[in-house]
């Protein structure tokens, strides 16, 4: 109800209190949609602020403000040096104005996402000047045509048939629901009219209370169980209101979701850690492939005359097993792959090892990240930290904005750029030299990076899981074989004044891969 017509009559006149005779020493803004006066005289300086980026559209009036050193720019000059010396409110109106010693007119319209604060010369109809010149109908507003008049009587409410919202549309939403609560809609027009009575007798006796609901902090005139806060004063309350819905509000609201997106990120590299550890205890135990070969070179006779498919005594296990082989191919041919699989066992399972040990060290660093994060307390203390913790820019960043698409295979971040600049804005600003880059060769399309945490190789299966979306995201798309660049990112540098997504590469290696997308790779849903 901080923007309610029946909490305003009672701001306006404290306000008034407040501010008369004080003199306007500066007017600016440092970000976007928030407006700052500050004002004083012999005794204290105090601040109108005014922050209008819808949703949180919000009024305060602190004794201290800090004007930032950059990105602050002056407005509404015509201001500076003249005096307040009032502050009235519009009849039945979410708006008010202060009015100055030279006649000019402060007025803040406080309508949602149209909300503005506009200045008028004396007895101007137009406004001069408006804050948030994007609203084109404020333009010609005369601001005496927003007082209204409501005629609050018995014959008046019964010729609206009990209808609250036209017999008084400025009640809100916390008026209205009071009424529905008891049973307001489906009650006669003497009830009806009983609990009007009711309602308006208790906002013409206010508390101010700050009460949490649906997780949002809101300013209430009625009395509430549990309330957050009580305030007698209307200023102290909206400045509080401002601090804890907005300030504090959004200060949560930034530290959960880094601390959300955290805590996914140690939950996928504790699933990997789990997965990989199971599939390194099955290469481990499992025979070694060279024991099949070894049975199919004993036995190459029973392939003779183009036959493909054999029973044969493995030997190692005294069982009978079945082997195919595949058209044209010949016994020895099938037996060579699995002498040379069998010899690269060993190296695939020391680079899984190595892979778990590096993720469990990961592990231990999101923990470590996390228990930082729960103990930062303000919007100072988190702005240092995501500062000292510029590796997880992407993590910090809302995935909205972020210049490319966002995939996760064995535990390893893939990351493919959006467009030819979004390439530039990704290898400038998330990469790292150890990040593995990829780009289908000699032909348009997206940059992709695999974020190697630091690991000095990767499990063959994620190079070319990237390098097939590589080949996706570009002019090859339709080609059943494609060729595909790859290199630590350390070897691709952007020169200066080349047109957007162009790269100078070095140390380049070629992957012949098949293109394959997300839905082929990662199934429905990416």
């Amino acid at each position: 109800m901080h923007l309610n017509y029946h909490f305003l009559k009672y701001l306006c006149p404290e306000l008034e209190k407040a501010f008369h005779g004080k003199e306007i020493i500066a007017c600016f803004s440092q970000n976007k949609d928030e407006l700052i006066i500050e004002t004083e005289d012999a005794e204290e300086s105090r601040f109108i602020r005014a922050h209008l980026l819808p949703p949180q559209i919000y009024i305060s009036f602190p004794e201290k403000f800090q004007r930032a050193k950059r990105n602050s720019i002056d407005l509404f000059k015509e201001l500076i040096g003249d005096k307040i010396i009032e502050c009235n409110i519009l009849s039945f109106e979410r708006a008010f104005y202060f009015l100055l010693n030279s006649g000019k007119i402060i007025l803040f319209k406080l309508h949602a996402n149209r909300s503005n604060v506009l200045l008028y010369e004396k007895n101007a109809e137009q406004p001069l000047k408006l804050f948030r010149n994007g609203i084109t109908e404020d333009r010609d507003l005369d601001w005496n045509s927003l007082n209204k008049s409501y005629e609050l009587t018995r014959k008046r409410f019964e010729e609206l048939e009990g209808n609250a919202s036209r017999f008084l549309p400025t009640l809100g939403s916390i008026p209205r629901n009071w009424l529905k609560e008891r049973g307001y809609p489906e009650a006669d027009i003497p009830t009806k009219w009983e609990l009007i009575q009711q309602l308006l007798d208790m906002l013409e006796t206010p508390l101010f209370s700050l009460v949490e609901k649906n997780g949002e902090i809101l300013l209430s005139l009625l009395p509430e169980d549990n309330p957050v806060k009580i305030f007698s004063d209307p200023i102290e309350s909206v400045n509080e209101l401002f601090y804890l819905a907005l300030v504090r509000g959004n200060f949560e609201k930034d530290k959960n979701t880094l601390l959300k997106k955290y805590q996914e990120q140690l939950k996928r590299t504790n699933s990997y850690i789990e997965k990989s550890a199971l599939k390194l205890e099955e290469l481990r135990n499992s025979p070694p492939p060279s024991q099949l070969a070894d049975v199919i070179m004993a036995n190459l006779h029973e392939f003779q005359n183009g036959k493909l498919e054999a029973e044969l005594l493995d030997f190692y296990s005294g069982e009978m097993i079945q082997v195919k082989i595949k058209p044209n191919q010949k016994p020895q041919d099938h037996a060579a792959s699995l002498y040379r699989k069998s010899k690269n066992r060993k190296l695939e399972w020391e680079q899984l090892d190595k892979t778990i040990a590096a993720k469990i060290n990961q592990a231990i660093s999101i923990e470590s990240k996390i228990n930082e994060l729960m103990l930062i307390e303000d919007f100072r203390g988190l702005k240092n930290y995501k500062k000292t913790h510029g590796e997880d820019k992407a993590l910090q960043k809302d995935a909205l904005v972020l210049p490319f698409k966002t995939f996760e295979f064995e535990g390893f971040p893939i990351w493919v750029g959006k467009s030819a600049q979004a390439n530039d804005d990704m290898l400038r600003g998330y990469t790292k030299k150890d990040d593995i880059w990829l780009h289908a060769r000699m032909v348009p399309g997206s940059h992709v990076l695999i974020k190697t945490s630091g690991l000095k190789s990767i499990p063959l299966s994620v190079l070319e899981t990237a390098a097939s979306l590589a080949a996706f995201y570009s002019k090859n798309k339709n080609e059943s074989l494609a060729p595909v660049i790859h290199t630590e990112a350390k070897y691709v540098r952007k020169v200066k004044g080349s047109p957007a997504g162009s790269v100078i590469v070095e140390k380049e290696k070629v992957l012949m891969i098949v293109p394959r997308g997300p839905e082929e790779i990662f199934g429905k849903g990416n």
